[in-house]
């Protein structure tokens, strides 16, 4: 089973899961997602992934969210998702799929439903 982690160095959740992830054995495929952001066609599918929505894998802290105005609803998810691949920031972290879902993996549990 493949496993990718989207991680941040600096935040230690993504830190954490990561770890979490190589007790288990697994050496999951590393992306960087700040130096190599996902394409639109891997966001879209990440969020698909994910069963949620667009918002729900938004970060605000530490981001242009607020400046950006994007707590408003007027923002459709395909205005969101552009946002998030003009600021990869956007993307909350850290983020782990296989081959059949993706999960925000706060809290740091989350990632035993994607481990086999």
């Amino acid at each position: 089973m493949s496993i990718k982690i989207y991680h941040n160095t600096k935040c230690k959740t993504s830190r954490d899961v990561l770890e979490m992830i190589r007790n288990k054995g697994i050496e999951p495929e590393v992306i960087m997602y700040l130096e190599t952001p996902p394409t639109e066609t891997e966001l879209r599918s990440l969020i698909k992934k994910t069963g949620g929505s667009v918002r729900d894998i938004l970060r605000q802290k530490g981001t242009p969210y607020d400046e950006l105005d994007l707590g408003n609803p007027k923002w459709t998810d395909e205005e969101l998702i552009q946002f998030m691949l003009q600021h990869p920031i956007l993307m909350n972290r850290p983020i782990v799929s296989n081959s059949t879902k993706a999960r925000l993996c706060r809290p740091i549990e989350t990632v035993l439903e994607l481990l086999p």
